[in-house]
């Protein structure tokens, strides 16, 4: 039997006898845990738990540290820094804004310290707190988003700054993780005064209004330093659904919006920032109507393309901004022009031609209206009218160089023999009461080109005639003459003198330059009117009073009054426009109901007729234009508004009368205060005159008074208002038919100076009753300044019905 015990290698019998604890291989305990059930087995002991805790710690600092080297902050983006310009009326009220993006950035101190303590908080109560980002809140908004409660950013003012100006918009978690780091870069770089005001400059605020500024503007139509603190709560507001809160586009977010207010308010007496007292007194302020876009329609485009061209480079050449600069946004340009005058001219355009235009008649299409209104005694431009509509008419007719001035000229041609004591060439000095042969298509005298006679308002010969006469009717004859006698380069100095830019198209120094071949822009004529009203005194025309940019004011040219002519020429000239209105071709001006001097003019085949005047306040020009709209090029007005001609002492003198009376209706009358050049206006006596030697040749003295006299001037021996001149007796009753019909309905078919060339050596240059420039330019030039011909002839003249020179 073996010696070793029965049973031996089978467990025990008694369960209660453990069995020995188990060894490892190597005779050691089994580590913690081996052996472990259930949910226990998933569980880490704490030594790999420190371990993944470190190793994340490491991760997050490496990439925190790795983020911040590689992520730089980079340039503004283009939209962020995308600014408009504003234009201002004088008043500082909103005439325009251009560019794409309404912006207008403002310096922090502007801003309201209510405005801004309503948007802190409305969005950031710690924002002077806390550092740049707030990762407790970014987890929270992710909570919430996650959870349906609705999409939120969690981000800080400074995070929403750098979104706007340096990121964009894109809910992507690459934005996410440059706009963490450089939010923390750029709060080590700026302060928070600079990040709040960056980021209420380029934070939308709903209709189109980016930034604090544009904001109060759009909603509340004023500058952000008049917002107050209940206002100021509603812009903040806004930062959070700018469309869904606009109370007067959605109505029925109304509800909604006065909550987020309340909560506004509410956090502005939490923050002791307002007291309970000062926010129950407080009503909801609800913003006025969306208004469309003050863009470039209208007027506006024309005023902003004309105010351009004034900042980049003027007529004087003086550059206040270069274009880039202008264009990059952001100026705050305050106007000469003034409100009521420019609806005045806008209403007077209206009545006198706009509301007279029916699209069936083919002429009507081709109307157009330029105007300007300058104060003499200051060069501002009050009111300026460049067409119907810029979007439709995107010409500006106030300031465009390419249609004659006719007759408007002539005043300059009177002006510079006065002012050069200039004389006839019999040896006679010339006045108002100078008498000149007025004979149709009379040759100029003392002209050594080629042989000039300028044709008459409708062929007509007026014979021994006076200057003031003449210009009464326009009559070509006596100013072509006149201007010979002057000297043609004097009266171009003269009218350059007077405000004429000297690189105008066509001012060429011949006696043709009296009838206006010329074709200054509206503004440019009503600068030199501007001139003769002040006395002589000329000042470059601003449009102008102020420009800023951030709240630094921009340098402006100073303009210095000149004396281009003496008082003496200026005020005789005056005199003499006077009588126009008073019974000349001008007589549609006196609907303005004052003391007005004026000049009507025609350009070649009735492309454009004007009226330039002036009363002691105010210089305004009016020009009605014929334009092919589809074409671009210069038609006759035949026809147009239903009459058969339109000229200067129609449409534009019934403008200019209808709005100088409602531009000054508020004014107390003045009358002019005139020191006449001595002799002016002498007493008529009949034997003093006598027959002229031969054609051409005025008597030695004068023969006859004018019309009408100055209504008050001195003559040069006395200051103004000392001495009256002379009233001059009544004169022989005019011919029925003059050089331009006051109006259009009685001028009938009749044309101003339809020319009627003659072939061979004589044939007088150019036709014309009001100019004479016609088809071959300037006399004395084999090949002068062209202007448009009309139908030939079979036998190669020109139409005598179509070819007219300007008047």
């Amino acid at each position: 039997m073996s010696e070793e015990p029965q049973g031996q290698g089978w467990p025990p019998r008694d369960a209660t006898v453990s069995a020995p604890a188990a060894e490892t291989p190597s005779g050691g305990a089994r580590p913690p845990g081996q052996g472990r059930r259930g949910w226990r087995r998933f569980v880490p002991g704490w030594r790999p738990a420190l371990g993944a805790l470190v190793l994340i710690a490491l991760l997050l600092t490496g990439g925190f540290l790795a983020g911040y080297a590689l992520v730089h902050i980079p340039p503004a983006n283009a939209t962020a820094t995308a600014q408009s310009n504003v234009y201002l009326y004088e008043d500082g009220t909103l005439l325009a804004r251009d560019g794409e993006v309404n912006r207008e950035s403002v310096p922090l101190a502007q801003v309201p310290l209510t405005v801004r303590q309503a948007v802190l908080a409305a969005e950031d109560r710690d924002f002077y707190s806390q550092r740049a980002v707030d990762p407790k809140a970014m987890v929270r908004a992710a909570w919430n988003t996650l959870t349906g409660k609705g999409k939120q950013s969690g981000s800080t003012i400074t995070q929403q700054y750098v979104k706007n100006y340096y990121l964009g918009q894109e809910q992507t978690l690459s934005r996410k993780w440059k706009e963490f780091f450089i939010s923390i870069k750029l709060s080590r770089e700026q302060s928070k005064d600079e990040i709040l005001q960056g980021y209420l400059n380029t934070s939308y605020f709903g209709r189109n209004a980016y930034g604090v500024q544009a904001a109060a503007q759009a909603y509340y139509g004023k500058d952000i330093e008049e917002i107050d603190t209940a206002e100021g709560a509603y812009l903040a507001t806004l930062l959070n659904a700018p469309s869904t809160f606009d109370v007067t586009t959605h109505p029925e977010n109304r509800n909604a919006a006065l909550a987020r207010w309340n909560y506004t308010l509410g956090g502005m007496v939490k923050e002791k920032w307002l007291t309970p007292s000062e926010r129950a007194a407080m009503t909801f302020p609800d913003p006025q109507r969306a208004r469309s876009a003050t863009g470039l329609s209208g007027q506006r485009g024309y005023v902003v393309q004309a105010v351009e061209e004034y900042l980049t480079g003027d007529a004087e050449g003086t550059v206040i901004l270069d274009e880039n600069t202008l264009a990059a946004g952001g100026y705050r340009i305050t106007t000469t022009l003034e409100r009521a005058k420019q609806d005045a001219f806008t209403e007077a355009v209206t009545d006198q031609v706009t509301s007279r235009l029916d699209g069936e008649r083919k002429a009507d299409r081709n109307v157009r209206v330029g105007g300007a209104s300058i104060d003499p005694a200051t060069g501002r431009v009050v009111a300026m009218y460049g067409g119907v509509d810029y979007t439709r008419q995107y010409v500006n007719n106030a300031t465009r160089r390419d249609y004659q001035v006719g007759s408007a000229f002539k005043p300059f041609v009177f002006a510079s023999a006065v002012e050069n004591h200039s004389r006839t060439q019999d040896g006679r000095r010339i006045t108002p009461d100078t008498v000149y042969d007025g004979t149709d298509r009379r040759r100029v005298e003392g002209w050594s080109g080629r042989r000039y006679a300028p044709e008459n308002e409708d062929g007509i010969s007026y014979g021994q005639i006076t200057v003031t006469e003449a210009t009464d009717k326009s009559v070509n004859a006596v100013y072509a003459q006149m201007a010979m006698d002057v000297g043609p380069a004097r009266v171009r100095e003269t009218a350059i003198g007077l405000g004429i830019p000297a690189d105008t198209p066509d001012l060429s120094a011949s006696p043709s330059i009296a009838l206006g071949p010329a074709t200054p822009s509206v503004l440019d004529m009503t600068e030199a009117y501007a001139t003769l009203a002040d006395h002589g005194r000329h000042r470059a025309y601003t449009l102008v009073t102020k420009v800023t940019k951030d709240g630094v004011a921009v340098r402006l040219p100073k303009r210095a009054a000149r004396q281009a002519v003496s008082r003496e020429a200026a005020d005789t000239t005056t005199g003499i426009l006077q009588s126009v209105v008073d019974g000349g071709t001008g007589t549609a001006a006196q609907s303005a109901g004052r003391p007005a001097a004026g000049k009507t003019g025609t350009a070649e085949e009735d492309r454009a007729a004007w009226f330039a005047g002036y009363t002691p306040e105010l210089a305004t020009v009016v020009a009605v234009m014929g334009q092919d709209p589809d074409t671009g090029t210069q038609k006759s007005l035949y026809g147009a508004m239903g009459v058969p001609r339109v000229n200067g002492g129609g449409a534009p003198a019934r403008i200019w009368g209808q709005f100088t009376g409602l531009a000054l209706a508020d004014r107390e009358i003045v009358e002019f205060e005139l020191l006449l050049e001595p002799g002016a206006w002498q007493e008529y006596s009949p034997t003093a005159s006598s027959s002229p030697s031969e054609p051409g040749r005025g008597s030695g003295s004068p023969s006859r008074a004018p019309s009408r006299a100055p209504s008050r001037g001195p003559s040069a021996s006395g200051g103004p208002g000392e001495t009256k001149a002379p009233e001059p007796p009544p004169l022989p009753e005019a011919p029925p038919t003059v050089g331009e019909a006051p109006q259009e309905a009685e001028a009938g078919p009749v044309t101003e100076g339809v020319g009627r060339p003659e072939t061979g050596e004589d044939a007088p240059f150019g036709g014309g009753s009001d100019g004479g420039a016609g088809d071959g330019g300037a006399p004395g030039e084999e090949a002068g300044p062209a202007g448009p011909a009309g139908p030939a002839d079979p036998a190669g003249r020109p139409d005598p019905g179509a070819m007219t020179g300007p008047r």
